[in-house]
């Protein structure tokens, strides 16, 4: 009966989700709309890799959560059965040195790690040239969130070493793929006179999606990923809506996901406003989450201390952090720039009485939401 209050409600082995992987971050969808041009861009670039030769240096730009990262893997996914490919990710975010990147090549050429230490790198970068040379493979590799390597002054280094590989190992070959979330990067300007003398790469840029395409691509996430009837076109609208205001899509799929998780915990079988509201309070901190999970020890203590002292002057924040972690100011100005351009605080010169210009630092993020996500 319609009447039953039970009805509406799941059993305790019962769950809204279909499949609950299609909601998670780094999952690549079977289909990929609204990126047509990007991904026939791509295609152009590396097609000379299939035939044997350097595929076409390429940059990718656009905010977060417009769908480089997918459209790169779903790529690489379809080069996976080319015999003369190996298309190998790099995640800067957490390898964010030249010996890090080259180490996840090896990893992955040879499927095991190299030693942690007592390997130069010249020697790292030998086996991984002559194992391309005998194998008579094509590398490609992607630098994904590529602005980490500039934060951490890495970034000239590794497009050195994959760029003239060919010059000290004769038969290798080795294309890049440069994938950037900060529009405020220039990555050409930023490189060394050395690196952009070989580094001419095409650009693909992935634009914001509008609401309409929002709509289509959760849509589809929400068919495959939930039972018929858990959520309704009214329930879609709003998360697309709310997905619009953040400008990232990554929002709207976590946002899914716990929206559902929410429903199940008031055991319910379809997803009300009430849910999806929430959710939002924290699926809005997507970005945060995935920055602070980055950060090293030291630079995570910095944002705690900012937090604590948010607004304050940089010398009055530098005597909290150094008492804390017995760093230097010098490191401690390196970090105040990295967490700067990464959007997590602002750092912004000001005039003051009596001590000429000084920076304050000021949290862009609420500070109990970083407190909790730290």
């Amino acid at each position: 009966m319609r009447d039953d209050p039970e009805e509406g409600m799941l059993s305790w082995d019962e769950t809204v989700f279909r499949d609950e992987h299609v909601f998670e971050i780094d999952h690549v969808p079977e289909t990929f709309d609204h990126r047509e041009s990007q991904l026939e861009s791509l295609k152009y670039a590396l097609r000379p890799a299939v035939r044997g030769s350097r595929p076409l240096n390429t940059i990718v730009r656009g905010p977060p959560g417009t769908g480089k990262t997918t459209a790169v893997q779903k790529l690489f996914g379809e080069l996976h059965g080319q015999s003369s490919v190996r298309a190998v990710h790099v995640n800067c975010q957490m390898n964010s040195t030249r010996y890090a990147v080259f180490s996840r090549v090896f990893e992955d050429l040879f499927e095991y790690e190299p030693p942690s230490s007592g390997i130069s790198f010249k020697k790292l970068f030998s086996q991984i040239s002559d194992r391309l040379i005998e194998d008579d493979e094509v590398l490609v590799v992607a630098l994904d969130d590529v602005n980490y390597l500039f934060y951490e002054n890495e970034a000239s280094d590794v497009l050195y070493s994959l760029l003239r590989a060919h010059e000290t190992h004769v038969g290798a070959r080795i294309g890049v793929i440069v994938i950037s979330s900060d529009l405020s990067l220039d990555v050409i300007d930023e490189l060394d006179s050395r690196v952009q003398s070989v580094f001419r790469p095409e650009e693909v840029f992935f634009p914001r999606y509008d609401q309409s395409e929002i709509v289509d691509i959760l849509g589809e996430r929400a068919t495959r990923g939930f039972h018929d009837g858990v959520l309704d076109s009214i329930g879609l609208d709003r998360v697309a809506e709310l997905t619009a205001e953040s400008g990232d899509l990554r929002v709207g799929i976590d946002l899914l996901r716990r929206a559902g998780l929410h429903a199940e915990m008031r055991a319910s079988r379809t997803i009300e406003s009430e849910d999806i509201e929430a959710a939002y309070d924290k699926s809005k901190h997507v970005h945060l989450s995935r920055s602070l999970r980055g950060l090293s020890d030291s630079e995570r203590a910095l944002v705690r201390v900012i937090a604590d002292h948010s607004g304050e002057q940089a010398g009055t924040v530098y005597e909290v952090f150094h008492e804390e972690t017995d760093l230097g100011y010098t490191r401690y100005s390196e970090i105040v720039n990295k967490l700067d351009q990464l959007g997590l605080i602002d750092a912004e010169y000001a005039e003051v009485d009596g001590r000429g210009r000084s920076r304050s630092l000021t949290l862009t993020y609420d500070a109990d939401a970083v407190k909790e996500r730290l």
